[in-house]
């Protein structure tokens, strides 16, 4: 469990399957990552991250607020086998949709990237978005992370074409 001042990042539980079904059915949310999702689809990402921490000891961490309520993700991922910039491990977040603009994915990615670099000893991150998607990049912005535009990438999986714009993380080498 990660704390930070204002949110709490900690390993799935079954509750939050609820919540996150809820959020990433929602299409303004999920309109950078090819539209909204089913339940099955979400308990079965839900579970990926699960196996992740349980794997590795780090994975796409729950963001609640102190309170507890649910946020969202952020955190850490190996990136898929069939992804070009793979073999690497990639930071991201997607937040509830009330949870945007007071840089609650700034805060918790942050607390993420140092927790990766520290605890479990990375010496490099990825985080990538679609070159539309300007408040991700604002978060990579704001973290100082370094555009590398040579490791942009288009990519097809599953008969989606999708294009990624690319900046990298390195301790020491981004704002903490």
């Amino acid at each position: 469990m990660i704390t930070t001042e204002r949110t709490i990042l900690r390993p799935w539980r079954d509750e939050d399957l609820d919540p996150f079904a809820a959020m990433l059915a929602d299409p303004e949310v999920q309109a950078d990552a090819g539209g909204p999702v089913d339940r099955d689809a979400a308990a079965a990402k839900m579970a990926r991250y699960r196996a992740a921490h349980d794997r590795l000891g780090y994975t796409r961490w729950v963001v609640t607020d102190h309170a507890g309520a649910f946020l969202g993700y952020v955190g850490i991922m190996p990136i898929d086998t069939w992804h070009p910039r793979s073999p690497n491990v990639e930071i991201g977040w997607r937040l509830t949709r009330g949870s945007w603009g007071f840089g609650i994915a700034t805060e918790a990615a942050r607390a993420s990237l140092i927790d990766g670099f520290t605890r479990c000893g990375l010496d490099e991150v990825l985080s990538y978005t679609a070159p539309d998607n300007h408040r991700s990049q604002a978060v990579m912005r704001k973290l100082g992370l370094q555009r590398e535009e040579t490791l942009d990438f288009t990519s097809t999986h599953e008969g989606q074409s999708w294009s990624g714009l690319v900046w990298v993380a390195r301790p020491g080498g981004f704002r903490p």
